[in-house]
């Protein structure tokens, strides 16, 4: 029995080819590195051009919170509520959206996309502009708000805020 484990040889493990792989792989890193782009270039939006004869977009809406805590919509002399009772200009953005549906005014992106219905496809994005000062949940409410009376999507407009 001796003899016959004295004729099978002991495993061994050649790693030379591994070490010859790694090694190889190593160079072609270390030659592409230095091909890598060593900067990150970005486009910057130009400035803007301060021509008032350009028109506001007639289907912009911009919900603003005045510090007295009232609701205006685009600047108009109507009352439309408080934060805490949103419900004046909820009805106004809901017949403002009927009204829309019934002239097709469509969003800029959805105008050629005749598989959606056209509930979906009209413009209905608000954009909410409140003071610094005012907490958070106040603007929430007033989203919430906006959402119940179908606007989607709802953005923070952050441009000439007190």
């Amino acid at each position: 029995m001796s003899e016959i484990k004295r004729l099978i040889p002991a495993p061994f493990i050649n790693v030379t080819p591994l070490i010859d792989v790694l090694l190889v792989l190593l160079i072609i890193f270390m030659v592409a590195a230095p091909l890598k782009p060593h900067r990150f270039l970005a486009k910057l939006p130009a400035e803007p051009d301060n021509n008032p004869d350009i028109p506001p977009n007639i289907h912009t809406l911009v919900v603003t919170i005045e510090p007295n805590r009232t609701l205006k919509l685009n600047q108009l002399a109507e009352d439309m509520g408080t934060v805490d009772d949103p419900s004046k200009l909820n009805v106004k953005l809901i017949s403002l959206f009927q009204e829309r549906l019934r002239n097709r005014a469509y969003r800029a992106d959805m105008a050629t996309r005749v598989d959606l219905p056209d509930s979906a496809r009209i413009e209905k994005t608000v954009f909410i502009k409140a003071p610094h000062n005012i907490p958070y949940g106040e603007v929430a409410r007033v989203m919430d708000g906006l959402k119940g009376s179908g606007a989607d999507p709802i953005g923070l407009q952050l441009d000439g805020l007190n």
